[in-house]
């Protein structure tokens, strides 16, 4: 899907653009994998496992912004990709056409801002306009500013996946599954 873009201030006094990721975004997105997963123990790999190419990444996007059900939102400050907010289908059933999936990360130095909300009231919005009726995600369970963040959207918590993650460290993390009706 293609999302008009939008302007908003954060909490710095900062433009910030919202709009719909394209191929020309596809290395900026790939660096950004790369970057956020070693900034944070609560993205779902390594640094190292980011192994797309740049051809990947453009065939992603592109299907991203063919389908009319989902949505690759990226925000940018001068130009500088500082994060993205995504809405995925959870498969292409019709039991499961009400439900949808979000996820969204920022590089570190952009959290706190206010993007990070803007960005899900955003996709959030979009989700209802298009007719999905309830949004999910999954939050690492010691990731409070984050859960924090989805509580005050609204979204509740409806169970735990004990031991979800394991670091290489040897130990584990549990997720939350949280969920929004729209």
């Amino acid at each position: 899907m293609t999302f008009e873009e939008i302007s908003i201030k954060d909490k710095l006094g900062r433009t910030v653009i919202l709009r719909s990721a394209t191929t020309d975004d596809a290395e900026d997105l790939i660096k950004y994998m790369k970057v956020t997963s070693g900034e944070t123990p609560y993205l779902i790999r390594e640094p190292e496992e980011v192994t797309l190419t740049k051809e990947d990444e453009e065939n992603f996007l592109k299907s991203k912004m063919s389908n009319e059900r989902e949505l690759m939102l990226v925000a940018t400050i001068d130009g500088k990709h500082v994060g993205n907010c995504s809405l995925m289908s959870l498969a292409s059933y019709k039991r499961y056409s009400h439900r949808c999936d979000i996820a969204i990360a920022l590089y570190k130095e952009y959290c706190g801002c206010g993007i990070g909300k803007a960005m899900l009231e955003t996709v959030l919005d979009v989700a209802k306009k298009i007719g999905y009726e309830q949004a999910e995600l999954e939050v690492i369970a010691g990731n409070k500013a984050a859960y924090a963040l989805y509580e005050k959207l609204g979204f509740k918590k409806y169970g735990t996946f004990p031991d979800s993650m394991k670091y290489s460290d040897g130990t584990y993390a549990d997720a939350y599954w949280m969920m929004k009706k729209l």
